[in-house]
């Protein structure tokens, strides 16, 4: 079974080698998602729309947590993939263990730490009188549950890397039905009534399902990873190193996403006109309408990532120019697709968040979606090429790609726009970020694309 991996890796027919392990990553995508969408609007039915604010708030804590998991991940999931290549299972091993230690601890760390300073953290990341009670509810029970989150997102990884798409899909189907079902158990008067703190244990309830499921198949002998109980504290300090510059790329964009939440928390504190809560609430629909549209995209590249780091470290160029040049025509094409569906149904898409039908809420919300998916179309270079040179072991230029965006242009975006054009800059920060940072990527692909051709001739 693991040499068929192996074998599938370095000799299946790349576009069906991309097709057979993304289906499984875009699927798990999509339902996590789906969970997230389906999450927001019991909450918003259950509590009404501003208590949709509160999970905008809590937001940042995730994104921080799921950057550690992911650079952790990720970071370790490319060293796997390349010894994997080279047939070196002691530098396989380390790298699993390695991981699982190291996610442990900054997990236990930042869940106490979280803990102890939480309304703290719920004023900086821009919460209001008006839901800053929502807000703690929900964000002292994900706190709870972050050590479970942050392993699965890890352990997902690990099995992409070793040619397992299939268990990683499967583990984040079972949090996002687990969560789907439990939602209106937990937070509505039918059954427990608990409201956005019901949404919180059954998100964590979910996670920690997941995370069971994909940690006993990470030890079943059909798996490459050969986890130990007795070692898994036992960390190759040198490969952090290489595991935190590798996955620092995906750290830094999810860790300043983040940032950027909660600066888009606060500059609409600054620039909305009367109670800024419902603004806070349209802002949270919008980013689970993007985490929704945006995350199958992102399951294309997981399963480009372990083709991409196995033919890399075997010095197969041309099943290497093959793949990226097949997984880029299929991400553009869905791309086009998704701004096509958010520009049409931006309207209908907005009611199902609204429990009294707020006219304000959707015609206001839907024409900010509208703005803001424009720009999702200049995505797809970026996404695809940061996740190419991390799987290559590449991590400045990765790190250089991510910064583009989420830094290097939508700050100084952001504060200009927000100057001239209130709080729809907020929106067109969006738009002008990703459209200049997608050219960008899209010149430097092109260069990587010449470069490949070379090596080949």
């Amino acid at each position: 079974m693991k040499e068929e991996r192996s074998v599938m890796l370095r000799h299946m027919p790349v576009k069906k080698l991309l097709i057979k392990l993304s289906i499984p990553a875009i699927i798990a995508m999509l339902f996590n998602a789906l969970y997230n969408l389906v999450d927001t609007i019991f909450v918003a039915w259950g509590a009404g729309e501003i208590a949709i604010g509160a999970l905008s708030i809590a937001f940042p804590v995730q994104m921080i947590v799921l950057a550690i998991g992911l650079m952790i991940g990720m970071g370790s999931a490319s060293i796997f993939s390349r010894a994997y290549g080279r047939n070196d299972p002691e530098a396989m091993r380390r790298s699993v263990h390695t991981a699982l230690g190291l996610n442990l601890i900054l997990s236990i760390a930042i869940s106490g730490l979280g803990i102890v300073f939480l309304d703290d953290l719920l004023r900086i990341f821009g919460a209001t009188s008006s839901n800053i009670g929502y807000a703690r509810d929900y964000l002292f029970y994900i706190l709870i549950g972050l050590v479970p989150f942050s392993l699965s997102v890890v352990l997902n990884n690990l099995a992409r890397a070793e040619g397992r798409a299939n268990v990683a899909m499967i583990s984040m189907l079972i949090g996002a039905l687990v969560n789907i079902i439990l939602d209106p158990i937990f937070i509505f008067d039918f059954g427990l009534g608990l409201g956005v703190t019901g949404a919180a244990i059954a998100t964590v309830i979910a996670k920690t399902a997941s995370f069971v499921y994909v940690f006993t198949a990470s030890l079943s002998k059909k798996s490459t990873l050969n986890i130990r109980l007795s070692q898994i504290m036992i960390i190759d300090i040198k490969m952090i190193g290489e595991i935190m510059a590798i996955g620092a790329p995906t750290f830094i964009r999810n860790t300043l996403g983040a940032f950027l939440v909660v600066l888009i928390n606060n500059l609409i504190n600054v620039y909305a006109i009367g109670d800024p809560a419902i603004y806070i609430s349209i802002y949270g629909v919008i980013n689970r309408m993007i985490m929704f549209l945006l995350l199958p995209g992102f399951g294309l590249v997981q399963g480009l990532q372990p083709i991409v780091g196995y033919n890399f470290g075997a010095k197969l160029n041309q099943r290497l120019h093959d793949v990226l040049g097949y997984a880029m025509r299929l991400i553009q094409g869905y791309f086009i697709v998704i701004v096509i569906i958010s520009l049409i149904s931006a309207d209908v898409l907005f009611m199902a968040f609204s429990r009294d039908a707020n006219p304000y809420f959707i015609s206001y919300g839907a024409r900010a979606f509208r703005l803001i998916s424009v720009g999702f179309i200049f995505i797809s270079y970026q996404l695809v090429l940061s996740t190419v040179y991390q799987a290559m072991g590449y991590p400045i230029k990765a790190l250089l790609i991510s910064l583009s965006r989420q830094f290097i242009l939508f700050i100084p975006f952001a504060f200009l726009f927000t100057y001239f054009f209130g709080l729809t800059g907020v929106w067109l920060t969006f738009l002008f970020s990703d459209l200049i940072a997608g050219l960008l990527s899209f010149a430097i692909f092109k260069y990587e694309i010449r470069t490949l051709n070379r090596k080949i001739a």
